[in-house]
């Protein structure tokens, strides 16, 4: 096991949010501190802190086992928060979510969608996630997913957007859900809503922001004006549109359909994915970007390893202005907001105006020598060493990755 240690941001979400239910469990007693006088004072009601022992006595807990930190106040990563269980074991009706699943896991905006058809599901109902082909999500339990339906197999693969329909259309005779729901998303979420509707008779409700007494809200004048209508069947869900489940967790029971879903004549050839160099996508629109700050110092190292990762480059505004990188990479709100799922930053220490333009961001991992500066703050996962050997180490697992699978694949 690593001796790194690992930041929870889920759990210190919830230690500072003081309405969050499980607060209280999270926080954490302060057991010895320096006085004005430059004495050390102790807390005596947290070190006397303990549980009861089986003769009835009560017995001092020195580990901190007992109070959810370890030794130094510090909280054992193993100490995961146990959130209520939501469960639904005769739902009244279902509201059924179609998220995008790029990349195989659960979005930002899949998340606020889920979000919503939670509010909308209540006590009574239940949400049913469909998902087509494999995945990778391990998480539907804490996103608010009470069923889960996957739909598998090839004739799903690629861009197959009748073949989508005709296994929604069947979850809709099975399930009859009282709202579908789906990301008005460019990736996906927004052609097959579109498409859904017209295949149900249904008339959706697009870039809708908010759901509130019975009525849907979009955008509509590009973005300028609200457009307000009775509450629809199909809803398309624009980023944002609610709260992503924070508080339960979900039981996430797998159903299957009752009946197989009939092979439709496609009348569009996937040829499949074209390459795209990853130098030639605008950061606005990459997914995955690395960034290097002031504390990279060997930048054809830095060019080397996004090459192998396939990422996008990046650079802070210290290091496009030392000429490092050009002036069309600079990530910031002085330079480009990006919305990357991953956002490795390498050496960049997050000034508020490069945190400002990386706030859209899914994933960001940092890579810094210094723990306690801004962007391991940020940070999800955070990497405490060199950046020189952490990039030669990254280098080397890829290459042996690949070359594994290639000798697999002989």
């Amino acid at each position: 096991m690593s001796d790194i240690i690992r930041r929870d941001p889920r759990a210190e979400w919830i230690a500072r949010n003081r309405l969050h239910p499980l607060h209280v469990a999270m926080q954490t007693q302060q057991t010895n501190w320096m006085g004005p006088n430059g004495l050390i004072r102790k807390n005596p009601h947290a070190i006397a802190a303990g549980f009861i022992g089986p003769s009835g006595l009560k017995r001092i807990d020195r580990s901190g086992a007992q109070q959810g930190t370890a030794v130094g106040g510090r909280r054992s990563a193993a100490a995961e928060v146990q959130l209520p269980l939501h469960q639904v074991p005769e739902p009244a009706f279902y509201i059924a979510v179609v998220p995008d699943m790029v990349g195989g896991r659960l979005g930002s905006h899949d998340r606020d969608l889920l979000g919503l058809a939670h509010s909308l599901a209540g006590s009574d109902g239940a949400v049913l996630a469909i998902v087509f082909g494999e995945h990778k999500e391990s998480k539907f339990s804490t996103a608010g997913v009470d069923r889960l339906l996957v739909i598998d197999g090839e004739q799903y693969q690629g861009y197959a957007p009748e073949q989508l329909v005709q296994g929604l259309r069947a979850v809709d005779n099975q399930f009859s859900p009282r709202h579908w729901l789906l990301p008005d998303s460019r990736t996906g979420g927004g052609e097959l809503g579109r498409r859904l509707g017209a295949a149900l008779g249904e008339r959706p409700a697009t870039r809708v922001w908010q759901v509130k007494d019975g009525v849907c809200i979009g955008r509509a004048g590009a973005g300028q004006q609200d457009l307000q209508r009775g509450m629809a069947r199909l809803i398309l869900a624009a980023a944002e549109c609610a709260e992503p489940v924070s508080d339960t967790r979900h039981e996430v029971l797998p159903v299957e359909l009752s009946t197989s879903v009939a092979r439709s004549l496609s009348r569009i050839e996937d040829l499949g994915p074209v390459a795209v160099d990853p130098a030639a996508i605008a950061m606005a629109e990459s997914e995955f970007i690395i960034s290097g700050g002031n504390g990279v110092k060997d930048w054809e190292l830095f060019h080397r390893a996004t090459a192998a990762l396939g990422a996008t480059e990046g650079a802070s505004r210290v290091a496009v202005d030392d000429g490092f990188m050009p002036r069309t990479r600079q990530v910031g709100a002085t330079g480009t907001w990006v919305t990357a799922r991953v956002y490795v930053a390498v050496g960049i220490s997050g000034a508020i105006q490069h945190l400002q333009g990386i706030g859209a961001c899914d994933k960001v991992v940092a890579v810094n020598m210094d723990p306690g500066c801004d962007m391991i703050k940020r940070a999800d996962l955070s990497v405490i060493g060199d950046s020189a050997a952490i990039l030669e180490a990254l280098i080397e697992a890829v290459h042996n990755y690949r070359s594994g699978a290639q000798r697999d694949a002989a």
